[in-house]
């Protein structure tokens, strides 16, 4: 068995029967030491994996080493007899598949036992979007009183300025915006770094924070972190969540504005306004244009939509 091994970034020891749960330790080590994954990508390849092996065990096989791809293949199955969402299935898939070539990789298995598996086939969904009209109302929403509506007026204009991902948004550092140029270097998927502009109200905004609210939030052990929560610390992606949900509500948007909507706007109307979908890749750090390219179906959707809606020969 291998040795359990745990992360340098502290993350709780694999739940699996102990015949399988050192490989699994020593896999979600490898993913953040060598292949520098977020923590949120190696709890969620942990916790299938925990899955898996609990169902193999009472299947009665022994560990890693003994699992057939027949096995692997019944395992998927028996998920999608309960029903499990397509996307959850291809990502347990995902991380299965992963997980078989790093066994490989340290000698554990000479096969691949997931290489014949076929994955479940995902329709392709466009992003919901916000309007134009319904941004400008979630970005009013929080006011400019206390220390608390200026952290999040700053987080919503940054947010929408920038189009970056919830973990980049609540990890930010101080030292990682240039107010005076109106940039922000972060650190996406796979630690890449890019560089992404900040829009002038958001400047203005974060200043008015910086000034004006942060101050409040700072606690003894207060790091560089931007955006504190009321301990001090850095915002979490449950309040972040809920931050994004309470001005949503507020600003009378009926639709169910999750974090990630944002993004989705930020990319769509800056493409409705002719910038280069190139541009676009580069400023929410996709890996491939084909990534990008689903936002170019979001604004001939809407079109079509309001003319099916509205045009007299559409009604009945």
């Amino acid at each position: 068995m291998a040795r359990r091994s745990t992360p340098s970034r502290t993350l709780a020891l694999s739940r699996a029967p102990a015949a399988f749960a050192g490989d699994i330790d020593g896999f979600i080590a490898f993913l953040d030491l060598e292949r520098g994954l977020s923590r949120h990508t190696r709890e969620n390849y942990q916790r299938d994996l925990d899955q898996a092996a609990t169902w193999l065990a009472r299947q009665e096989v022994a560990d890693w080493r003994s699992v057939s791809p027949a096995q692997a293949g019944e395992w998927l199955h028996s998920l999608s007899r309960a029903d499990f969402a397509v996307a959850s299935l291809a990502r347990k898939l995902t991380a299965l598949r992963v997980f078989a070539r790093y066994l490989m990789r340290e000698k554990l298995r000479t096969d691949d036992f997931t290489a014949l598996l076929a994955g479940p086939k995902l329709g392709r969904r466009l992003p919901g979007t916000l309007s134009v009209d319904e941004v400008a109302r979630l970005l009013a929403a929080p006011g400019a009183g206390d220390p608390a509506a200026l952290r999040d007026r700053a987080l919503l204009e940054l947010f929408y300025s920038s189009g970056l991902r919830v973990t980049e948004l609540g990890g930010l550092m101080l030292q990682q915006i240039d107010l005076e140029q109106g940039f922000l270097r972060v650190f996406g998927k796979g630690s890449k770094e890019r560089v992404v502009p900040i829009g002038a109200r958001a400047c203005a905004a974060i200043a008015t924070y910086l000034s004006a609210g942060r101050p409040h939030f700072v606690k003894t052990r207060t790091g560089s972190q931007l955006f504190l929560s009321n301990r001090g610390g850095a915002l979490s992606r449950i309040t972040l969540w809920y931050i994004v949900k309470k001005h949503a509500r507020h600003a009378g948007i009926t639709q169910n504005v999750k974090p990630h909507l944002l993004r989705h706007s930020f990319a769509t109307h800056l493409l409705s306004g002719g910038a280069d979908l190139r541009a676009i890749q580069e400023m929410l750090g996709h890996a491939s244009i084909a990534t990008t390219q689903i936002y170019t179906a979001v604004e001939p959707q809407r079109l079509l939509d309001q003319h099916a809606k509205f045009h007299p020969r559409n009604r009945d």
